[in-house]
């Protein structure tokens, strides 16, 4: 049985190709939208976190209060 023979130069560069793909695909999804688009996105998020904040306890906004009667 013989072992594959591998350039680790060659190997090193790929990897590094691959994560600056990533990199870059990521950027196109985060960068590469029209105004309305990030707007839209905002508001979603904003609208998550208000009703986020609309489910929380009464025990978490004061714990020194006792909540019960």
């Amino acid at each position: 049985m013989t072992a594959e023979i591998v350039n680790l130069r060659k190997a090193r560069k790929a990897k590094a190709r691959a994560a600056d793909e990533a990199r870059a695909a990521e950027n196109r999804a985060l960068f590469g939208r029209s105004k309305a688009e990030r707007k839209a996105t905002e508001a979603e998020k904003d609208l998550t976190l208000r009703r986020l904040d609309g489910h929380r306890l009464l025990a978490d906004k004061s714990d020194d209060e006792d909540p019960r009667p």
